[in-house]
Parts: structure tokens; C-alpha cells; sequence
């Protein structure tokens, strides 16, 4: 068993580095592309290698996963070969850190069980829309701004309510969302992170497989290997068929005492329009018998 994590972390390495080989164009790296049909989109093998300053074989048995032990050195080489911002330089040293090592039993899936001092902050953060999610975004609890904002969402079977499942299946996302290109690829980077280093995890390989299967955006996200952990504050544009469009700034922060899962909160400025439609988004919410409230866990 310990070998064969030891080769699939090897593969996934190879597979990294072959994604982000075809997200860079010759003249993003100052290379002349030259003449003739070039049959790999992005960077040849050979390319790489010059760049990176080492030999082509080395580089191609680092791609069909021969090569398992590449230094930190070569690694930073790597980096800045394929123009890797900070959050995919991290995720190629720890993709290479498990190829180079026999990976230990993957962890137990964490706990889905949210703390009932967790809803009531939930409920305290009224009328602002806060929810929380698990690693690979089921809304595992939630208050009714958040239920009133996602439209549709509350619908669903509770072990149904997903982030990512919402955005690429639910028929009314791609309206609501007045950003939901870049969202959906948001969403797909923190699901390949999580991938890269957990590949074995169950509860992101069930998710992934649904995914794959059911929808073509997030299956052409997915072959990109884009990867990002960070999610820094932003704004967030909804057209809601409710309040209109309703501009709001978000914030996701991990939680502590609870591995796994994060808090997001949507505000809004007091005494602005958009604050009043979250206002107003937080009363018009349905009441939710108890069993509706209750988070989901397994």
C-alpha cells in the first residue's frame, strides 16, 4: 500500500507539472515560438528543461513520474520556469515532498458536526449572510440570510448543500452570480489544492466524480490544475431575483478547534442600498422548522 501512494504521488507531480507546461505560451517566458504547427499547446518538454536549466530526460521522467526525489533547488527551478505564482510554487514543493516519501495513512475525513457555540455566532452575525463549510464546501450550517442569498440552495437534500455543487449545477447560478466565470474557477483551484496533497480523500473524490460527470466547465477547470488556498476579502456581486443587485464584500476565515472548517460572511456597509437588501434578505427568509436548521453530520 505505502508503495503504491509512493507512486501515485510521483504521478500526480508529473501531472502538475504537464498542466501548468500548457498554460505558458513561448513568449510569456521570451522564448520565439519559431515556425511550423506546434503540436503541444503551451510549452514543449525540451522548453521546460532549458528553462528550468536541466537535462530533457530528467525533465521527462519527472513528468511520467520516474523521477521522484527533485531537490528543493530543482524545484524553485521549476517554479519559475512554469511562472508559478506563490500559492502553486507551495503546492509543487508539497506534491514533490510526497514523491520523494512514502506517504503516511491518509487522515480521517474531518468531522462534519458544527459546534453549537459556531450557530450561534451563525445567528449573532444577523443580517449579514454567514455560513459554514467543510473542506470541499458543503454547507455544513447556515443562517437565513445566507439560505435567502444562495436562492435555491435550502431546496436541496442537506447532504446535497455544496458550494461548488450549487455553482455548476443549480440552474439559477450563473444568473445570480454577476462574477460566476471566475467563481467557478475559484472554487475548482481550492478543490485541486486539496486534491493535490489528498488525493485519496473520500469525501472530495465523491464530489469530483459527480462533478466530472455531470458538468463540462468544471470538468475543463479541473484538467487545468489551477490551484489556490487563499481567500482574501473581496466583492461579491448577486443578482438576486428578490432584492435586485446587491454588491457585497466577503470574508472566509478557517476556524479554529474545528479541522476542515470555515467561517464566510457577507457585509455590507450600514446605511448603504446594499445593506438594506441584506436587511431585507434576513427578514423575508422563511422560518425553517428545527430539523431544517439542523447542520449536517455524519
Amino acid at each position: 500500500m505505502a508503495t503504491q501512494r509512493h507512486s501515485e504521488g510521483a504521478t500526480e507531480l508529473g501531472r502538475f507539472l504537464t498542466a501548468r507546461r500548457t498554460q505558458v505560451t513561448p513568449d510569456q517566458v521570451g522564448l520565439t515560438p519559431g515556425t511550423g504547427v506546434r503540436r503541444t499547446p503551451g510549452l514543449r518538454r525540451e522548453e521546460v528543461a532549458v528553462l528550468a536549466g536541466m537535462s530533457i530526460d530528467y525533465y521527462t521522467r519527472l513528468e511520467r513520474g520516474r523521477e521522484t526525489r527533485p531537490s528543493p533547488a530543482v524545484v524553485d527551478s521549476l517554479a519559475r520556469a512554469l511562472k508559478l505564482d506563490q500559492d502553486e510554487h507551495n503546492h509543487l514543493r508539497e506534491l514533490a515532498a510526497r514523491a520523494a516519501h512514502f506517504a503516511p495513512e491518509p487522515p480521517p475525513v474531518p468531522s462534519r458536526t458544527v459546534r453549537p457555540q459556531l450557530k450561534l455566532l451563525l445567528e449573532s452575525l444577523r443580517p449579514n449572510p454567514a455560513y459554514v463549510t467543510s473542506r470541499t464546501l458543503d454547507v455544513l450550517a447556515a443562517n437565513p440570510g445566507a439560505f435567502s442569498l444562495f436562492t435555491g440552495l435550502e431546496e436541496w437534500p442537506a447532504a446535497q448543500r455544496n458550494i461548488a455543487r450549487f455553482l455548476f449545477l443549480h440552474p439559477t447560478a450563473r444568473e445570480i452570480y454577476g462574477d460566476w466565470e471566475y467563481q467557478i474557477r475559484g472554487c475548482v483551484a481550492r478543490l485541486r489544492a486539496l486534491a493535490g496533497t489528498e488525493p485519496d480523500a473520500p469525501d472530495l473524490a465523491a464530489l469530483a466524480g459527480e462533478l466530472l460527470v455531470k458538468s463540462p466547465e468544471f470538468a475543463k477547470l479541473w484538467e487545468r490544475y489551477d490551484v489556490t488556498r487563499r481567500t482574501p476579502a473581496q466583492q461579491k456581486i448577486f443578482h438576486h431575483p428578490q432584492v435586485g443587485t446587491i454588491t457585497l464584500s466577503f470574508q472566509g476565515m478557517q476556524l479554529e478547534g474545528t479541522p476542515g472548517q470555515r467561517l464566510g460572511v457577507y457585509t455590507a456597509e450600514p446605511g448603504t442600498p446594499d445593506y438594506d437588501a441584506m436587511l431585507l434578505l434576513d427578514m423575508t427568509a422563511p422560518q425553517r422548522s428545527e430539523s431544517a436548521a439542523r447542520p449536517i453530520a455524519r
